[in-house]
Formats: C-alpha cells, structure tokens, sequence
C-alpha cells in the first residue's frame, strides 16, 4: 500500500520546505534509535488549528522534559504551523509536529547533536472505521502505563508510545477498536492514544492523569461539561467499577470524543449525555481559532 513518504505535498524542516518525498533524515539520527524525540497531534477545522498555542507549548514542554531546547518560539511555531497548511492547500487536516535529536552523536548520550524541528500536516485523518457511525469497543490489554518515576510520562515523547502500538494491535487483533490501558497500580488510565471518561448517574468521572498525558482534548472535555452544569469527578477508577457505568467515551486530537459502546462484555451503547458532549466538541473547535484571526487582522 502507498505509504505516508510517498504522499504529495510539503514538508517544513528546520526552516524551510521540502518536497513531501524529500524530507528525509540520515540512518543515524539519534531520535530514531535512542527515541529522543517529541511530537503533537494538531487538528485543523476549515483551515484554523484547533488549541494551537496549547499544542505547541506543550511540544517545547515535552522537550525540555527531553533535555532538549526547541530553537523556535510558540509564536513562530504557530506562524509555520498556519504556512505548511497554506502551501498544502489544507483545510481539515491533522498536523504533525516533531522534535528530535540529530546525528551528530551515535551513543546514549547526545547532549551535542542538533535539535531539529519539522512539521507536517495531511487531509483525510480519521480515527476509526466505526467511530463516524457510533461507539467503538475497548479491549483490556496486559500493558500498562508505566511508573512517573520510571519514565518521562508527561512528555509527549515517542518512546513512551510503543506500549501504545502494542497495546493497539493486541486490541485489534481480538476484534477491537481500540486498547483500555490500566496504570502500574492496576488501575483504570486510558486507551492506547486517547483519555477516557465514563458518566454515572449523571455525573462525569475521568482518572487522575498521573502516569499519562493530560489531553488537550482531555481538559476541552472537563471544560464542556462543567459549563453544562455536569458535576466532574477527577479520581481513581477501579476495573471492578466498569460494569457500574452508564456511558464511556474517549478524548484525543485524532479520537475527538469518539463513545465507547463496550469493553469486553460490558456493553454501554452510546448514551445522550456523551452524545451531548461531541455535539458541543463539534461546535467548539469549528470556530475560528485566536491565532488564525490575530494573524488574518495583522
């Protein structure tokens, strides 16, 4: 099948564009073998990126997480985030930046390689074949988000994403959408890419992001709810209280809020007070972001 290097277009780079087929790395790059990398997931609405500035703070966050300084400011970074969608003739898209470590260094140590920045943008992005029709269904898999003390877990960093991928493809292959993720206690943390919520009783309950990225999407979530009157539960969730929920949904750029039908055997359906939650998402991020009218008024 085609792949995502053989796709038309333009890629910016370290301050200029290249030719889609052209953006290339060397073999030796040290974020491909030592994962010193950090990346976002930006979506664009009829041209305005939804959370910019959010988004790229947190991209220079991740980095400094990483021991690594991002030689661009929010500002400039948000001014090419708005140029790569322009010459790519992009209206609704999914954005893609990175930060990685350069070549120069091949050991465990990189304190000298060059930080490069590149950003990407494509049409077509959709999370799942079922989620424009309804909810998708989570599968419990044996991968677990890891310790803070262990990892850099809120940074936004490549590596921490290869128990996503395995999480992914063991969900998937028992028939599943989509993975739920427990944290090192044993305890309820997300899906493989995505933050999860459940309502009870007309109230809404997320777990504690303390091992695992607290969403962008996650926290327009809490936002939406709370200014509907929802009452939001922040807290530790037990797997034994899943059955005792009335709806579930997921949070994440890609995932928007996609409802969760079921995990495993215990069937949810997708409920009005989640369907109340995507139609006010939906509204939301088809406005015209701040930065895009800042930048059309200058």
């Amino acid at each position: 099948m085609a792949g995502f290097d053989n796709l038309e277009g333009y890629i910016w780079i370290d301050g200029q564009f290249y030719d889609w087929k052209d953006a290339k790395v060397h073999f030796l790059t040290h974020g491909l073998h030592y994962a010193s990398a950090v990346f976002e997931g930006i979506r664009s609405y009829a041209g305005s990126a939804f959370k910019l500035t959010q988004h790229n703070e947190r991209l220079i966050k991740s980095a400094e997480i990483m021991d690594m300084k991002v030689p661009y400011s929010v500002e400039e970074l948000n001014e090419v985030t708005y140029q790569v969608l322009e010459k790519n003739n992009l209206e609704d898209s999914y954005i893609r930046p990175l930060v990685w470590r350069g070549s120069e260094m091949m050991a465990i140590s990189n304190q000298n390689a060059t930080v490069h920045v590149g950003i990407a943008a494509w049409g077509g992005i959709k999370y799942s074949a079922k989620s424009a029709e309804g909810g998708i269904k989570l599968k419990k898999v044996s991968w677990r988000r890891p310790d803070p003390k262990t990892a850099p877990v809120h940074a936004k960093a490549s590596g921490l994403y290869m128990i996503s991928t395995l999480s992914k493809h063991e969900a998937e292959r028992a028939g599943c959408e989509d993975a739920l993720m427990l944290d090192y206690q044993g305890n309820v943390a997300e899906a493989s890419g995505a933050n999860i919520f459940f309502f009870k009783g007309g109230e809404l309950h997320t777990p504690t992001p303390h091992c695992f990225l607290n969403g962008i999407t996650r926290q327009t979530a809490i936002e939406i709810a709370e200014g509907m009157g929802i009452k939001v539960n922040v807290r530790t969730i037990k797997p034994e209280e899943l059955p005792d929920m009335d709806e579930c949904f997921i949070t994440g750029t890609a995932a928007e809020i996609t409802p969760v039908e079921q995990i495993e055997e215990i069937k949810y359906g997708v409920g009005e007070n989640t369907r109340k939650i995507v139609e006010a998402y939906h509204d939301l991020v088809h406005q015209p972001a701040p930065e895009k009218l800042a930048r059309e008024a200058a």
